[in-house]
C-alpha cells in the first residue's frame, strides 16, 4: 500500500500540487454548473424554455473562452490568465446570485460561462510546463481526479443547502473562486517564462491560431476528442430521456449516474499507473470503444442493472481517455504555443456541449432512442480508428522531444 502510494503521487514539484489544490477549491466551491437550471425554475419560477436559453448562454459562453483564454496563456502568461478569469468568474457569479431581471441573469450567465472556462487552457499549459517526461500524464491524471473529488462533494452539497435558499451556493462559489485566483498567484510561478527561449511571431490573436489551424494532425485528434466528448453529453441529454421513456424515475436517474463519479473517484488514480505503459494511440482506442460501445448497451436495457453496467462501461473509458489525451495534447504542442493548442482542444468539449442537446433531441425525436444508442456505437468506432491512425504522429512528436531533450546540455 505504501508503494502504491508513493507511486501514485511522488515525483511532482510543489508547484503542481499547489494548482492541484487551487482545481480541489474550484471544483468544490463549483455549485453554479449543477443548480442553474433548477434555480431558474423552482428558485425564480422561469419557464422551461426561458431555462433552456439560459443554460445555453452558459455553456455557449465556453465556446468563446476556449479560443480567448488559449490566446491569452500564450499572450499574457499563464498565471495572469488565470487570475483574470477567476476573479472575473467571482464577481460574475455574485453578480449573477442578485440579479432581478430576465435581462441581467441573461448576460450575467453569460459571463459567467466565458470566464469559469477561460482558465482550463492556461491550467493544462501549466500543468505541461511544469512535468516534463513520463510524470506528466500522472500529473494530468490527479489534477483530473481532484476536479471530480470535488465535483462529486459539492454535487452532495447543494442539494443540502438548497433546501435553505440558493443565494448562499451563489456566494459560496464566488468566494472559492477568488480563493483559487488569489493562490495559484500567489503560489504558482509563471511557467511560461521557463519554456525553451524559442520565440513566436504569432502574437496576433488571429495569426497565433493560424499557426495551429496548419498543425493537421493536431486538428485529426481534436476532431476525433469532439467525437469522444458529443459521447459524454449523451449522460446530460439522452441518458434521462431514455430512462424516462422506460419509466424509470429522475431519482433512478440520478443513482444511475452517480455511478460515473464514484467509479473516477475510486479508480482514476489505480488505472492510470496501468495506462501509463500502453501507447496513447493504442490506450485511446480502447476508451473511445468502451465509451462507444459501453453506450450502446443501453439499447437493451430494460432494468436499473442495464444502466449501471452501461454508465460502469463508459466511465472506464473515460477513465483511461482523460489523462492520456491531455498528455498526447501537450505532447503536440509547440512550447511557445501551448495555450493555444490547450484552446483548441478545450473548443472539442464546448462545441460539443452546444451540438449534443439539439443533435441528440433530433435523433430521438425522429427515430427514437435505439439509434441515438446504436450511433453512438458507431462514433465510438470511428473515433477508435481515428485515433489509431493520428495516434502514429503525436508519438513521433513526443519521441523528438524527448531525443531534443537528451541531446541538449544542461
Amino acid at each position: 500500500m505504501k508503494r502504491f502510494v508513493k507511486d501514485s503521487f511522488s515525483g511532482l514539484p510543489g508547484d503542481f500540487w499547489w494548482l492541484w489544490t487551487a482545481t480541489l477549491i474550484n471544483s468544490l466551491g463549483g455549485f453554479v454548473g449543477i443548480f442553474l437550471a433548477l434555480y431558474l425554475t423552482n428558485g425564480l419560477g422561469y419557464s422551461p424554455s426561458f431555462t433552456g436559453f439560459v443554460v445555453s448562454l452558459y455553456g455557449g459562453g465556453a465556446v468563446i473562452s476556449s479560443i480567448l483564454g488559449g490566446f491569452l496563456a500564450d499572450r499574457i502568461g499563464r498565471t495572469r490568465t488565470i487570475l483574470a478569469a477567476q476573479l472575473t468568474t467571482g464577481i460574475s457569479t455574485l453578480l449573477l446570485g442578485f440579479a432581478d431581471s430576465a435581462t441581467e441573469i441573461s448576460t450575467m450567465a453569460f459571463v459567467v460561462g466565458v470566464s469559469g472556462a477561460a482558465s482550463r487552457p492556461a491550467i493544462g499549459a501549466t500543468i505541461a510546463d511544469l512535468v516534463e517526461g513520463p510524470e506528466r500524464q500522472k500529473a494530468f491524471s490527479l489534477n483530473y481526479w481532484a476536479g471530480n473529488l470535488g465535483f462529486g462533494a459539492s454535487a452532495a452539497i447543494v442539494g443540502m443547502v438548497a433546501e435553505h435558499g440558493y443565494r448562499p451556493l451563489f456566494m459560496a462559489e464566488a468566494a472559492a473562486t477568488l480563493v483559487c485566483a488569489i493562490l495559484v498567484y500567489v503560489q504558482v510561478p509563471e511557467t511560461s517564462g521557463k519554456r525553451s527561449r524559442e520565440k513566436t511571431r504569432d502574437s496576433r490573436f488571429l495569426a497565433g491560431y493560424a499557426s495551429v489551424c496548419r498543425d493537421w494532425s493536431f486538428l485529426g485528434i481534436v476532431a476525433m476528442t469532439f467525437l469522444m466528448a458529443l459521447l459524454f453529453q449523451q449522460a446530460a441529454t439522452s441518458l434521462p430521456i431514455s430512462m424516462t421513456l422506460d419509466g424509470f424515475s429522475s431519482a433512478d436517474y440520478g443513482t444511475v449516474i452517480s455511478l460515473n463519479g464514484f467509479m473516477i473517484v475510486l479508480l482514476q488514480v489505480p488505472l492510470s499507473r496501468v495506462v501509463k505503459s500502453v501507447s496513447p494511440r493504442r490506450a485511446l482506442a480502447v476508451s473511445a470503444l468502451l465509451c462507444g460501445f459501453g453506450l450502446t448497451v443501453i439499447t437493451g436495457a430494460s432494468s436499473l442493472p442495464f444502466y449501471f453496467s452501461a454508465v460502469a462501461i463508459w466511465t472506464l473509458g473515460e477513465i483511461i481517455f482523460a489523462p492520456v489525451i491531455m498528455n498526447v495534447v501537450s505532447q503536440m504542442s509547440p512550447s511557445a504555443a501551448r495555450g493555444r493548442y490547450q484552446g483548441m482542444y478545450q473548443l472539442a468539449f464546448s462545441g460539443a456541449a452546444l451540438v449534443a442537446p439539439i443533435s441528440s433531441g433530433n435523433v430521438i425525436d425522429q427515430f427514437g432512442t435505439r439509434t441515438i444508442w446504436i450511433l453512438c456505437g458507431v462514433i465510438g468506432t470511428v473515433a477508435a480508428i481515428g485515433y489509431l491512425t493520428l495516434g502514429r504522429a503525436a508519438e513521433r512528436r513526443s519521441n523528438k522531444s524527448v531525443d531534443l531533450a537528451i541531446a541538449t546540455p544542461s
